[in-house]
C-alpha cells in the first residue's frame, strides 16, 4: 500500500504541488513496522497501513512546522502533535506533509516557501485554503485520509473546492497541540480545530475515531462518545442565511441534498437559522486580536505580498476592539451558542451553503479590495460557525460543468455544508451517507 501511495504521489504531485515534504525511506520503514505487527499477531489498529497526510502547520517529529513561512523553515518539531500521535497509534502511515498559505490564513494556497498549490480539477480554480494541499492531494488520489485544521473554514472550504469531504469537529473532540510554538491566544483556543478530509464518509468516520483519542496535552479535549443518543431524522434547510446572495448552482445543490434526505424518510423544513453575521464579526475580532499582538511583526519579516494584502484587508474590515471588546465578545458567544443549541435541538441537522459561490477563481482575494470583500461575504457560513465551536461537514455532491463544457470532470466541484449540535458528528455522518453514499474517485490533475 505504501509503495502504491508513493508512486501515486510521484505521478500526481508535480502538477499540483500539494505535498511539499515527504521522505520515502521513512514511509516504507513505517509500513514495514505495520507489516511486522500484523505478522507478529499484534493488533495493528483500525487504520493499519492507511496512507495519510499531515498539514505543515502541525508538529511532526523531525519535520519543520513551517505554517507556509520562510521564517519557520528551520522550526523542526521534536515531538509529534496529538493529531500525528493518534493517527500513528491507529496504524496509519504518514505519507507526507501538505501545503498551506502563509500563516494558514486564506481560502487560497500559495506561499513564499513551498509555492503554489493547484486544484487538480482545474488549475484556474482555488484548491481552497488553508488546508488546500490536504484537499488537493486527496482529490488527486494521494493518500486515503488527509489532516486539516479549521478556524474559519480551512477544512470545509478546501474539501468543497476540491470535491472531497471535510469534517470540522466540535471544539474539544480532537486533541491538538504544537510544542514547537507558544500557547495560542484565547480566540484560537476557542475556535481552531483539527479534522479529517476523505473521499468517502466511512473513511471520515474511521479517521475521526482515530483522531478523537485522548491526549493529556490538550486541556480542551473532551471524552465525549462518538455516538450520541437517537435523534429524530429531521433537518432544517437554509439557502440564504441572513440575506446571503447564494448562487443558483449552490442553491440547486442544497435543494438536491434536502430531497435526497426526504426520499430516505427524513423530514426537511426550510427555515431561517440562528445568526451568523454577528458571530462572524466576533470571530474575526478574536482571530485578529492574536495577530495584532504579535503576528504582525512576523508578517512584516515574512514580507509575502499575498499575506500582507490579506491581513491589511482583514484589519480594515475589523476595527481594533475597545477596552472591553474581547470580554464582550466572549460574553456574547455564550448567547449565540445557546441560540444555536436550541435550534439544533429542534432540527438535529442543518443544511447550509459551504460558500455562497462555486469555487472561486484562483487568487481572487488578492486581485483587488472589492474582490477580497466579495470572497469574505461569500464565506459567511465558514466564518460564523467556529465562534460557537460547533461541528460542520462539507459534503461533496457533484461537479458543475464549466460554461460550454458538458463533462462534469471539466467543471468545478460542488457540495453542501451540514451542521449539528456539539459532539454530534455522528448525526452529520449519518446524513452525509444519504447525500453521498458512494466513494469519490480520484481525478487525474488537469494542467493549463
Amino acid at each position: 500500500m505504501a509503495r502504491d501511495a508513493l508512486a501515486r504521489l510521484d505521478a500526481a504531485n508535480p502538477a499540483i504541488n500539494a505535498v511539499v515534504d515527504h521522505r520515502p525511506a521513512e514511509v516504507l520503514a513505517d509500513a514495514r513496522a505495520v507489516d511486522a505487527a500484523v505478522a507478529g499477531g499484534e493488533d495493528p489498529g483500525p487504520l493499519a497501513g492507511v496512507p495519510v497526510t499531515i498539514k505543515v502547520n502541525t508538529d511532526q517529529a523531525g519535520f519543520a512546522t513551517t505554517n507556509g513561512l520562510r521564517l519557520q523553515r528551520e522550526l523542526i518539531a521534536r515531538e509529534d502533535s496529538p493529531v500525528v500521535s493518534n493517527l500513528r497509534r491507529a496504524g496509519a502511515v504518514v505519507l507526507g506533509r501538505t501545503n498551506t498559505p502563509a500563516f494558514s490564513l486564506r481560502w487560497f494556497t500559495r506561499n513564499g516557501l513551498h509555492g503554489h498549490t493547484r486544484n487538480p480539477h482545474d488549475p484556474r480554480l482555488t484548491p481552497g485554503g488553508s488546508s488546500g494541499g490536504a484537499a488537493a492531494s486527496l482529490a488527486a488520489g494521494i493518500g486515503a485520509i488527509a489532516h486539516g485544521t479549521d478556524i474559519g473554514g480551512s477544512v470545509r472550504y478546501p474539501a468543497y473546492a476540491c470535491g472531497v469531504h471535510g469534517l470540522r469537529p466540535t471544539l474539544g473532540r480532537v486533541a491538538a497541540f504544537n510544542a514547537s510554538g507558544p500557547e495560542r491566544a484565547i480566540g484560537a483556543q476557542l475556535m481552531a480545530v483539527s479534522g479529517p478530509l476523505a473521499r468517502s464518509i466511512p473513511d471520515l468516520r474511521l479517521a475521526l475515531a482515530a483522531l478523537a483519542a485522548r491526549d493529556p496535552r490538550d486541556p480542551w479535549w473532551v471524552p465525549a462518545p462518538l455516538e450520541g443518543p437517537p435523534a429524530a431524522r429531521r433537518a432544517a434547510l437554509c439557502v440564504r442565511p441572513e440575506g446571503l446572495n447564494t448562487a443558483p448552482e449552490v442553491e440547486r445543490a442544497l435543494r438536491a441534498a434536502a430531497l435526497q434526505l426526504q426520499e430516505k424518510g427524513w423530514t426537511v423544513v426550510e427555515t431561517p437559522c440562528p445568526p451568523l453575521r454577528e458571530p462572524a464579526r466576533l470571530q474575526a475580532m478574536l482571530w485578529l486580536a492574536e495577530s495584532r499582538r504579535g503576528s504582525n511583526a512576523a508578517l512584516a519579516r515574512e514580507a509575502h505580498p499575498d499575506a500582507s494584502f490579506v491581513f491589511a484587508r482583514m484589519e480594515a474590515l475589523c476595527p481594533v476592539p475597545g477596552e472591553n471588546g474581547l470580554t464582550d465578545a466572549l460574553q456574547a458567544r455564550a448567547g449565540f451558542l445557546r441560540q444555536w443549541s436550541l435550534f439544533l435541538d429542534r432540527y438535529p441537522v442543518l443544511i447550509l451553503p459551504v460558500s455562497a459561490e462555486p469555487p472561486f477563481p484562483d487568487l481572487l482575494d488578492v486581485e483587488s479590495e472589492a474582490a477580497f470583500d466579495r470572497v469574505i461575504e461569500a464565506q459567511l457560513c465558514q466564518i460564523g460557525l467556529p465562534l460557537m465551536g460547533l461541528p460542520g461537514l462539507s459534503v461533496a455532491t457533484a461537479a458543475r460543468p464549466a460554461p460550454g463544457q458538458a463533462a462534469p470532470a471539466a467543471g468545478s466541484p460542488m457540495g453542501v455544508q451540514l451542521v449539528a449540535g456539539r459532539y454530534r458528528e455522528d448525526l452529520l455522518l449519518a446524513a452525509a451517507e444519504v447525500i453521498a453514499p458512494l466513494p469519490i474517485a480520484p481525478v487525474e490533475p488537469v494542467t493549463i
